[in-house]
């Protein structure tokens, strides 16, 4: 499955695992790669990223860490990349606020209304009638702590509400693959495209399908509003129409 030569560009899906997801073997990190014709680079890779995130020290050499893993000869000089992240990479604002004394609101007795709980982003989604997990309500803080501490150390500068940037060649986004994957814009990027073998690995094929549409049909893609805290992020999926 490797592409024939090297790409100027590609898309990278990263499906998070919690920190110590090699002891839970139904979810852990996985990655896949496509290149600018949407094709998989290498082989997709399915593990725990734990190491690799620690022992790399700048974005160069954590991506070229993820070609290792996935088996491709990374390039000279590396392509841009754009990776698309399926886990929370904030907090709500609100949160941040009452963990730090300084200060409450009151708590909406609708779940998903809940400000401590869900982000603008996600409360947004569920008026679409999405329902988007909780990092701090549905046990996926592990996921998003390293999700976050990958920010923090490889892509550092905020670009715009929701993308995050290494001031070079390095973009990352997040994403939300199930309420991606029967788009009818990905569906027909997969279409003839068999599963990768395992749902973590096609979630992060979907990523990586978001990645692209994220670089070259961010049209398709659902832009946050002004009135989004731009220290929560967002959760690129595809437009409602």
């Amino acid at each position: 499955m490797s592409s024939p030569s090297a790409p100027a560009r590609c898309f990278i899906g990263w499906d998070v695992g919690g920190w110590n997801c090699e002891r839970n073997g139904a979810s852990r990190d996985a990655i896949v790669i496509l290149d600018e014709a949407l094709q998989v680079m290498g082989q997709p890779w399915r593990g725990n990223l734990r190491a690799c995130i620690a022992a790399a020290g700048s974005s160069d050499a954590w991506l070229r860490a993820l070609f290792q893993h996935c088996h491709v000869a990374a390039p000279e000089p590396l392509p841009q990349v754009t990776m698309a992240i399926d886990t929370p990479l904030g907090f709500s604002d609100e949160f941040v606020r009452l963990v730090t004394r300084q200060g409450a609101v009151e708590a909406d007795e609708v779940s998903g209304r809940n400000r401590y709980l869900f982000r603008y982003t996600e409360r947004h989604l569920f008026e679409r009638g999405l329902k988007p997990l909780s990092a701090i309500k549905d046990m996926i803080g592990s996921q998003a702590t390293k999700g976050m501490h990958v920010l923090a150390r490889f892509a550092p500068q905020m670009l715009s509400c929701g993308v995050w940037t290494d001031g070079a060649g390095f973009r990352a986004i997040e994403t939300y693959p199930a309420a991606c994957r029967n788009a009818p814009v990905i569906t027909g990027l997969l279409q003839g495209r068999p599963s990768l073998g395992h749902v973590d690995l096609d979630d992060a094929r979907v990523c990586a399908l978001i990645a692209n549409l994220f670089a070259d049909g961010l049209a398709q893609l659902e832009a946050p509003p002004d009135s989004v805290p731009a220290s929560e992020g967002w959760i690129w999926i595809p437009s409602a129409g």
